[in-house]
């Protein structure tokens, strides 16, 4: 039988960073006992955001974030400063990235490639607390 289940979880960051969430989703998971469906994952920010990335070489994440760094540099050419210098940039950034994901589940796991993990990417430098909302739909075990 087919079910459904909101949920929101935060998660704390601490300046610019691409921080795997995959095992936080596994759990969440797990503990809704969530077997065969999709999961749908939103980040409730506009300076965060979501990847799907590799997982076995952190290199790739230190270049990421070196690449955006340089896409979106903070500059005083920017009209929107309300929030500071780094809010204008992370919001580019956040425009050209996802702040949503949807997954599959089956046997009560992620499908997810071999190297690939969920990550969580805050583009600001102070500490935040990020909320994201989970909607999954389908069987439960």
């Amino acid at each position: 039988m087919l079910s459904q289940t909101i949920d929101n979880i935060s998660i704390n960051t601490n300046g610019p960073i691409i921080l795997e969430i995959t095992d936080i989703i596994e759990n969440w998971i797990t503990i809704n006992k969530c077997y065969k469906g999709i999961l749908h994952l939103y980040i409730m920010h506009t300076s965060a955001s979501l990847l799907i990335q590799e997982n076995a070489d952190p290199s790739v994440l230190k270049d990421l974030l070196e690449f955006y760094k340089n896409l979106a540099p903070v500059a005083d050419n920017y009209k929107h400063k309300t929030e500071g210098p780094d809010d204008m940039p992370a919001h580019i950034k956040s425009s050209l990235t996802n702040t949503s994901l949807t997954l599959s589940i089956q046997n009560e796991g992620l499908i997810l490639g071999t190297w690939q993990g969920i990550y969580l990417f805050e583009h600001r430098w102070k500490r935040h607390l990020r909320k994201l909302n989970l909607h999954y739909i389908g069987e439960k075990s």
